[in-house]
């Protein structure tokens, strides 16, 4: 019994394998083959990814609301920018300074949000985004007001032999799959079960010990710290920041990534990523003069095909073209004659008689000749 149940295993473990091993060759071979807008592209998928992840450890996982995802995206580009410009530090040396501030910055902000949830939460979330920008622009000696900041892009080094693009994208995406193996070791440990506890049913959670409030507040301060490092990775990539680029239509437009990507799924982050970088430039070629008409029709027609997310489509497919693939083969055993019962049910014995008497079969009674005597006893 052990042998047949770990055949499988193994036979989904080298699956597995492979597949990793399939994705990671073809994105270390995408910066060679495409062109340099199209790297750039990609990476902007990659650090919305991280982004997209943190708001799944919150909002999939966790089973809270938030609208103010956006603003902990800025507050780590921020940082980054800041350390840049005034500080002249490394880039590398920004990374876990903007990771730092965001984890403190959620951890505060999930203090309060303890005592709300659902609407309540979500406007409090909003109010987060909203205040944010006009906050910025006060802070000119620092932040440059409504200029912004303008910083110094990654450069490769003279021994990698890579363009700038190229040196980017692998270097944004070193840190989205150490973001991304991150989440997932987190989500099979003691707190990722623990959240899920708590989204499923809180009081049942609860009673088995679980804290609510401390895993609520961390699920917040763990969701900001993934977008303040993709806020850090923007600010390395694009090399300029101001705060009309944080509006809160950049929250909304995450959540809907993420709803569209797949929620409480660990590849919902990435198809979420792609809808939210390349759906927006499609809908402004199809029509210049409302592409927020075009983006959101194409959200309605997605959640229409699949409820549950790319993610979710995905993983239907197999099941899908299976069933498919068995319903003939059901349909002619159903619809075939049974030759075997035919002749049974075509041939009666002659001699059985009737169950109901009819005119032809009289009731068999024992008739007496007309006029015969009547019968005595010793008869």
């Amino acid at each position: 019994m052990s042998t047949m149940t770990a055949v499988p295993h193994r036979t989904r473990y080298l699956r597995v394998t492979l597949t990793a091993l399939l994705v990671a060759a073809v994105a270390v071979a995408a910066p060679f083959y495409f062109a340099p807008f199209q790297v750039f592209q990609l990476t902007m998928v990659l650090l919305y990814a991280v982004a997209l992840a943190g708001l799944n450890l919150l909002v999939g996982f966790g089973g809270q609301i938030s609208l103010g995802h956006g603003a902990f995206f800025a507050a780590g580009a921020y940082t980054a920018a800041v350390m840049l410009d005034r500080f002249d530090t490394g880039h590398l040396a920004t990374l876990p300074v903007a990771a730092a501030a965001c984890f403190l910055l959620g951890l505060g902000f999930g203090v309060p949000a303890l005592r709300l949830r659902g609407l309540y939460l979500a406007l409090v979330t909003l109010s987060f985004a909203v205040f944010l920008p006009p906050l910025l622009k006060r802070l000119e000696w620092v932040t440059g007001g409504s200029m912004g900041l303008t910083v110094d892009k990654l450069e490769p080094p003279a021994w990698s032999g890579l363009a700038e693009d190229q040196w980017t994208y692998f270097v944004v995406l070193t840190v989205t799959a150490a973001a991304l193996l991150l989440a997932r070791n987190l989500l099979r440990s003691r707190v990722g079960r623990a959240l899920l506890a708590v989204r499923d049913n809180e009081s049942a959670a609860e009673v088995m010990g679980v804290r609510l409030s401390l895993h609520k507040t961390l699920a917040f301060a763990w969701s900001a710290m993934f977008a303040g490092v993709a806020g850090c990775l923007y600010t390395w990539v694009i090399g300029f920041v101001s705060p009309d680029s944080f509006s809160f239509v950049l929250s909304i437009t995450l959540l809907a990534g993420l709803v569209v990507g797949g929620l409480a799924s660990l590849y919902g982050p990435l198809l979420g990523a792609a809808f939210v970088m390349y759906v927006p430039s499609v809908a402004q070629d199809i029509s210049e003069a409302a592409p927020g008409v075009v983006f959101g029709l194409l959200i309605i027609a997605v959640m229409f095909v699949a409820p549950t997310g790319l993610a979710g489509l995905a993983s239907r497919v197999p099941s899908v073209a299976a069933r498919l693939h068995a319903r003939p083969s059901a349909l002619d055993r159903t619809s075939a004659p049974d030759r075997t019962s035919a002749p049974e049910s075509r041939s009666e014995p002659a001699s059985q008689p009737s169950a109901i008497p009819t005119p032809a079969d009289p009731a068999p009674v024992d008739a007496e000749p007309v006029g015969a005597p009547p019968r005595t006893e010793k008869e």
